[in-house]
């Protein structure tokens, strides 16, 4: 590209302009200017509009000369800005032609789709002023903030035990005990890093923290007159901001730096840090739905299109970003590698991925250029990249999502697989096996290992695990949606009364069912993600789909610390468990067979009878033995672990494998006794070792050394 003059060669009023640098998109700072860099195919002219903070009248518009057009890129430099006070935004003017695409319209002022800080939404839950015509207001961003000597932490993925929450539930409630102003924030979070390492996870997978705006089709309840909100923040305003209402100082502008320190305090605390992110549709909605940013600035490649110039919809929340489209693909590209070099995160989890797999119509591609430039980008190439591996529109790619041996998969089918094998459902042995290994039926045939399955049982999206032992149906009235929301399909049980109840045979069984819930997660190959708030029971009262909810459905009650300890531990020392045995956590699918002439496979399955389980129908009973010998996590040689699972409505007898010569059983978890576990390296010898009594419903794991 030839040289650009650094000399002003334009005025307008008090600013001096110059033709910019086309790249980077967005606004960069220069000596005495700022860079501003604009990208449009269909546009035929470009306004920057410029604000004081907070203020609905423009102070300038400054039309960008056609010189001053790259491309389809618009740039200019501007001098004489205030860049602590200044707020921008664009006017593009061009065909307005909905059949073909194209919605154009210069009475709206559209937010830079680049901006780095995004205004309008500073505090959570302040009414905004609705008379604005530029309610989301792109602002500058200083790169100054210090990260001594921080780097990602890049955690062997089967390494990974990963904690699911939303920033704001997590201490927005009053007995979270964190100041006031930092309830709900990053800052919140950051005063509870001592819980989450005495909880043992060492990576939080963060709801999404992209700008939104929680007043998204916010409503009151029909009956009750609850303000109903977008509280889980899956519908996108901006792509490279962080949200300001999730910052003790969004108010000041400091969401960058309150963000990134919390980053930092969770890598000194051996804790990573992966953002959920919505790249499948943002949140300017169908045809009826606000312009913000992409419809006005070049609607026809930025969403996929009908031929009759609607919003195709296999987000199911209005439209649907055309990611294959080279110029959204840099987008993501840009805004991904931003957010790995700028803010340090380890990993990204992606909302509703098979849509990023879908061409400019729709259909499944099979060589997706999108999920490829991630697979291969040399930035992101630490980074765990996680797949939500279905849409809204049908497709579902389990275990067949493009990987090209980096992606690994929210695997749906090991939550549907567990909770019905924890509801005593027949003929379910089998799959459970392939579950606990880490699926290889879905993942050994293409090369990828354990680690590809990421196990859950519950997430933000359905039951809490409370909820899963406690209702057998949805209870979605508070939505507002006359119980029509949310999933049917819970394969929940409510072990005996649909709800809260005092009977103290019912409890026991859930607390049984809780915790062999934890024991299965955290004794299977993958990575295990454990929800916000189940390993302290909590429960949203059998609601399904609490997305509209800034209230204690999803807020985390704190009280719950001391009303559940006991739980609480158990789900500590399962975690503390896992880690202190590498067999639990194979870089490789186990084998079934002696290789090195041992006598003992890397797995060995069992039933009440040792070495012959029973895959019959009727079965709820399975045990599996691990050989720590032939652990292949690249550390030291692990223990020999049994484990015995007893879904059954009756107490069973298993029958024990014998250990080489001078090894003995000892006992280290049973969920069907008052003494649930026993502290790491300190687990009693087994009497006698022959066998066992496994109670109903309950899990045993005994340790051979």
């Amino acid at each position: 590209m030839d040289r650009i003059d650094i000399h002003p060669t334009h005025t307008f009023g008090d600013y001096k302009l110059r033709c910019g640098r086309p790249l980077p998109f967005g606004t960069t700072l220069v000596p005495g200017g700022v860079n501003f860099s604009i990208y449009s195919s269909y546009a035929t002219d470009c306004t920057l509009v410029l604000f004081q903070k907070h203020q609905k009248e423009p102070v300038a518009e400054i039309p960008f000369p056609d010189e001053f057009r790259i491309g389809d890129v618009w740039t200019m430099t501007v001098f004489n800005l205030d860049y602590e006070t200044v707020e921008y935004g664009y006017r593009m003017d061009g065909p307005l032609d909905i059949q073909a695409g194209h919605w154009f319209n210069t009475d709206k002022i559209l937010m830079d789709p680049y901006a780095k800080i995004i205004g309008g939404r500073d505090i959570w839950g302040e009414e905004p002023d609705w008379s604005d015509p530029y309610q989301h207001r792109s602002r500058l961003s200083f790169d100054d903030f210090d990260w001594e000597s921080d780097r990602p932490l890049e955690v062997p993925p089967e390494d990974q035990i990963i904690y699911e929450m939303h920033v704001r539930g997590f201490t927005r409630h009053p007995s979270s005990e964190v100041k006031e102003n930092h309830r709900g924030t990053f800052a919140g979070i950051r005063a509870k890093i001592p819980y989450l390492k005495e909880l043992g996870v060492n990576a939080i997978e963060l709801m999404p923290v992209f700008e939104f705006d929680e007043f998204e089709n916010s409503r009151r309840h029909p009956e009750t007159g609850d303000l109903l909100m977008n509280y889980w923040g899956y519908s996108t305003v901006g792509f490279f901001a962080p949200k300001a209402g999730y910052a003790a100082t969004g108010k000041f502008g400091m969401q960058v730096d309150e963000l990134k320190s919390l980053v930092k305090e969770l890598h000194k605390n051996g804790i990573e840090v992966i953002l959920d992110v919505v790249f499948n549709h943002t949140a300017e909605g169908n045809e009826n739905g606000p312009y913000i940013s992409y419809r006005g600035l070049d609607n026809k490649t930025y969403y996929m299109l009908t031929p009759e110039g609607y919003y195709f919809n296999f987000s199911g929340c209005g439209n649907t970003l055309n990611c294959n489209n080279p110029v959204v693909r840099n987008l993501v590209l840009d805004c991904l590698r931003f957010w790995a070099a700028e803010y340090h995160i380890d990993g990204f989890r992606f909302d509703l991925a098979s849509i990023l797999g879908r061409d400019p119509w729709g259909a499944p591609l099979a060589n997706p250029p999108l999920l490829e430039a991630l697979a291969f980008d040399p930035i992101l190439a630490r980074c765990k990249l996680i797949a939500e591996a279905w849409d809204a529109g049908g497709l579902y790619q389990v275990g067949s999502f493009p990987a090209y041996g980096r992606w690994a998969e929210w695997n749906g089918k090991y939550r549907d697989g567990i909770r019905k094998f924890l509801k005593g459902d027949a003929g379910r042995v089998g799959d459970m096996a392939q579950r606990l290994q880490g699926s290889p039926d879905l993942y050994a045939w293409a090369g990828r290992g354990p680690a590809t399955s990421i196990n859950f049982i519950t997430a933000h999206d359905g039951f809490t695990l409370a909820d899963l032992v406690s209702y057998n149906d949805k209870h979605n009235a508070a939505n507002g949606e006359y119980n029509n929301d949310g999933g049917n399909d819970n394969d929940s049980w409510n072990c005996g009364a649909e709800g809260w109840t005092d009977d103290p045979g019912i409890n026991a069984l859930r607390q049984r069912q809780m915790r062999n819930a934890i024991a299965i997660l955290m004794l299977s190959q993958g990575v295990p993600m454990l929800l916000m708030g189940d390993e302290l029971g909590r429960s949203q009262n059998g609601n399904n789909n609490t997305y509209c909810h800034d209230n204690e459905l999803n807020w985390l009650d704190w009280n719950l610390v001391e009303t559940n300890q006991d739980l609480f531990k158990f789900v500590s020392h399962c975690i503390h468990f896992r880690r202190a045995h590498p067999a639990l956590r194979s870089r490789y699918h186990l084998q079934n067979r002696d290789y090195v002439g041992s006598g003992y496979a890397d797995i060995t399955w069992h039933g009440t009878q040792a070495w012959n389980a029973d895959w019959s129908e009727g079965s709820r009973a399975l045990a599996f033995m691990l050989c720590g010998k032939h652990a292949k996590s690249g550390t030291a040689e692990d223990d020999y672990l049994y484990v015995a699972i007893n879904m059954h409505w009756q107490t069973q007898w298993f029958e024990l494998p014998g250990l080489p010569t001078g090894m003995q059983w000892h006992s280290a978890i049973n969920t069907g006794a008052d003494l649930d576990h026993f502290d790491l390296g300190k687990e009693p010898v087994l009497d006698p070792q022959q066998g066992l009594l496994v109670r109903d419903r309950s899990v045993v794991v005994l340790v051979g050394r």
